[in-house]
Order: structure tokens, then sequence, then C-alpha cells
């Protein structure tokens, strides 16, 4: 059994309430992410031993469902709205000048020093202010609509974010 270290414990007191065959794998994970934001491997180790489940079921399933992250998340994400208006609005142009100004080859990356993600959101309804993005800082849980998107405007947004400077006024 590997060494109890903090984080194993505190893991181990997040799903303590838990128990075996009673499929309680996603509520577990769920939770874990909650709390931390991502699902690390020393995560899963407690997981599948609290639920009784081989590590490979646990991985398995965290992997599977694109919601689980495996790694910490940016200090800021930036979700691109994939909808019909978006993308009838230069909405995959935006998407591209963020990539390029942000150094990021797909969606779902991050910046090497951990300042900025770009990854797809699905249409929240809010069409008029096509084409758009929600900005979520990770610090404070706060995030805002930034729409009527042009690739210019994207491209100062994304550059502002990347330095870290004020974005609220793009």
């Amino acid at each position: 059994m590997p060494l109890e270290t903090e984080a194993r414990a505190q893991v181990r007191a997040l799903i303590a309430d838990l128990k075996p065959n009673d499929g309680d794998l996603l509520i577990a994970l769920h939770r874990v992410q909650h709390r931390y934001g991502y699902i690390s491997r020393e995560a899963m180790e407690v997981v599948a031993e609290q639920l009784d489940l081989f590590a490979a079921e646990v991985y398995g399933a965290t992997t599977f469902y694109s919601e689980f992250r495996l790694e910490p998340p940016a200090a800021t994400t930036v979700r691109w709205c994939s909808g019909p208006a978006c993308r009838l609005r230069n909405g995959t142009g935006i998407r591209d000048a963020m990539l390029a100004t942000l150094g990021l080859q797909t969606l779902g990356e991050q910046t090497a020093d951990g300042r900025v993600g770009l990854t797809v959101g699905q249409c929240n309804g809010t069409c008029e202010l096509a084409p758009q993005v929600w900005v979520d800082r990770t610090e404070d849980h706060s995030s805002r609509v930034v729409g009527q998107l042009t690739a210019a405007r994207a491209v100062r947004l994304a550059r502002a974010l990347r330095d870290g400077t004020d974005a609220d006024d793009v």
C-alpha cells in the first residue's frame, strides 16, 4: 500500500461515506474534481482503494468522460462557443485567431505557463451576442461572456489574458 500522504488522506476523507459495490464511482470522481479542479493519479488510486476497484477501472471512467480533467485547470479558461449562430458569424475564425495568439494547436490545450486554456463550449442561448466566448477564472470562480467578437478583438482578448493584463475592457 502506498505511503499515506496528506493529499491521499484528504481524498479519503472526501469520499469516506462511499462504499464498494454501490455504483459510487462517478460520485467520487465528481467530488474530487469539484474539490481540486482535476483528478490526479494519486486521487484515482485512493478512489480505487475506497471503492474496491482496479485502478484501471477508475482511470477508464475518468478518461471516458470529457468533463473530467487529469491535469490542473488553467488559471483562466476561455470557452469558445461552437453553436450554429457563432459559427455562422465567423466563430471558427475567432477560435483560430485565439489559438494562434495563445500558441496552442487545438482546443483543450493550455499555455505552457498554465495561465490560459482554450476549450469548446456548447451554445448557451445568447445567440444575439454571437460570436462569443466565456472567460472563466479558476481563482475566484468568476465567469463572463465576451460577445460580438471580431478576429481583432479576439486577438486583443487572448493577448491580454496571455500577458496577465486587464482583459475586462476588451
